[in-house]
């Protein structure tokens, strides 16, 4: 099982399918996580991770990182606009 981490496609398939998820649930936190992935994925596939030997362990760090990393930045990107104020029309109570 622990093969199957370090095997490119997989990490792209992870990509896609948390891609899908954003597009159904659109939070902004998936599409971290799919960026992370993406990261990976292309970090194996170009042969970069594998030529220096990581492990499962880095493997799942970097995507973490990369994922917070992208989340961050799409916060950034496309998040809250400073001023921008939520007005609300009726108390959720009545």
């Amino acid at each position: 099982m622990s093969d199957l981490w370090t095997v490119w496609w997989v990490w792209i398939v992870a990509a896609l399918v948390l891609t899908i998820i954003e597009v159904f649930i659109p939070a902004f936190v998936f599409l971290g996580l799919a960026v992370g992935a993406l990261v990976v994925g292309l970090g194996l596939g170009f042969g970069l991770l594998g030529a220096i030997g990581v492990t499962v362990p880095m493997l799942l760090m970097l995507f973490a990182v990369a994922s917070v990393i992208a989340a961050l930045a799409l916060r950034a990107i496309i998040g809250v606009r400073r001023g921008q104020v939520k007005h609300w029309d009726r108390d959720i109570n009545e």
